[in-house]
């Protein structure tokens, strides 16, 4: 429908815009006919919202924009664009200026945070054997088992990169927050909720997969988004 943003979906650590699947199938039933995900090669910050801004310069159009975990990061450092209308954030990192997610995560660190382990070409993984405890308890063992072995590992550098000049200071943001998170803890995620000052917060009895449990409530916020920054 010509009324509607296009939607430009941008994934988090340990995992790649396939993530989005059933989030993707939903929006297109409720009539979203521009759908985008970003594929970031998760090296740093810098690099990861230039990609994102390169798929954003390619609409002709408002864009919505919707990041999950690490990639509420990438949404806030590359959500200044003009043609971004609003932000939404799905169990993700909304770093203030001179913030990194590792800065917030260590500050109130998730459950599952001795599950990842580096390697030694400076890459970051969730143990395979941990992730579907870690990642996605709410996903059935299959499913879980194909984010285990094709999780898309970032340089543990990236952990660190500080957003410069943060989006949702600027654009209307909308919040999903996991209540059985175990990546982000969920008080964090409520923390960079509440001062994001959202249209709207919600809370749902999720994982960190959240896009992938519950993709219709996923799918119910976008779609208020979307009509709310319209």
């Amino acid at each position: 429908m010509a009324d509607k943003p296009t939607v430009v979906l941008v994934h988090g650590f340990w995992g790649g815009a396939a993530h989005w699947g059933k989030a993707v199938v939903e929006l297109r039933n409720r009539g979203y006919g521009s759908l985008r995900a970003v594929e970031n090669p998760l090296t740093s910050l810098a690099d990861d919202a230039e990609r994102t801004r390169k798929m954003i310069k390619q609409v002709d159009g408002p864009v919505l924009l919707v990041g999950h975990s690490y990639g509420g990061a990438v949404i806030t450092e590359a959500g200044d664009l003009p043609n971004v209308v609003g932000l939404v954030y799905i169990a993700a990192f909304a770093p203030d200026a001179g913030e990194s997610p590792g800065q917030i995560s260590q500050e109130l660190p998730p459950a599952a945070f001795e599950n990842l382990a580096p390697d030694s070409d400076g890459y970051l993984w969730v143990k395979q054997d941990k992730f579907h405890w870690s990642f996605g308890q709410d996903l059935d063992d299959d499913e879980a088992l194909v984010m285990a072995v094709t999780q898309k590992a970032p340089l543990a550098s990236t952990f660190g990169d500080n957003v410069t000049d943060p989006a949702w200071r600027k654009k209307p943001s909308w919040y999903q927050v996991s209540t059985q998170d175990r990546m982000i803890h969920p008080d964090n995620e409520r923390r960079m909720a509440e001062r994001m000052s959202p249209r709207k917060i919600i809370e749902l009895d999720a994982s960190h997969a959240s896009l992938a449990s519950q993709p219709k409530a996923i799918a119910d916020l976008i779609d208020e988004a979307a009509n709310g920054s319209a």
